[in-house]
């Protein structure tokens, strides 16, 4: 067994599992969504990345990049609540949609990543 592939696994995996627990619920509805669930999102996320700049192979790449992307739309989305909360003092429906649209972003790249995973897991040989 290998113990990088296992530790990256689950990063991958439970970057997967936060970010939906964040994005789960009414998107209209800023209550629903913990900003420490999305501050924990960010941080695995942030994880996983570091995780995938070993890999040198092309699958690799593809993993690398949805990583990047599901971190910049986290990043995004922490950004939006912050603007909204410190520089506009209120985070009225718009802004609530944009914040879990990004984050709904995030999710999609990081399902992307797992789905490659497991497939470049099945296809590797033991």
């Amino acid at each position: 067994m290998n113990m990088n592939k296992v530790v990256s696994g689950f990063f991958i995996i439970l970057a997967m599992t936060i970010n939906f627990g964040f994005f789960y619920g009414s998107p209209e509805i800023l209550a629903e969504h913990s900003k420490y669930e999305l501050f924990a999102a960010i941080v695995i996320n942030l994880i996983a990345t570091i995780f995938k700049f070993g890999d040198k192979t092309q699958v690799g790449s593809v993993l690398l990049a949805t990583s990047l992307v599901a971190d910049i739309q986290l990043i995004a989305s922490a950004s939006v609540w912050v603007f909204a909360l410190y520089g506009l003092g209120t985070v009225n429906a718009e802004e609530t949609t944009a914040i879990i649209s990004l984050s709904g972003g995030a999710l999609l790249a990081n399902i992307t990543s797992v789905v490659i995973f497991v497939g470049d897991t099945l296809k590797s040989k033991r």
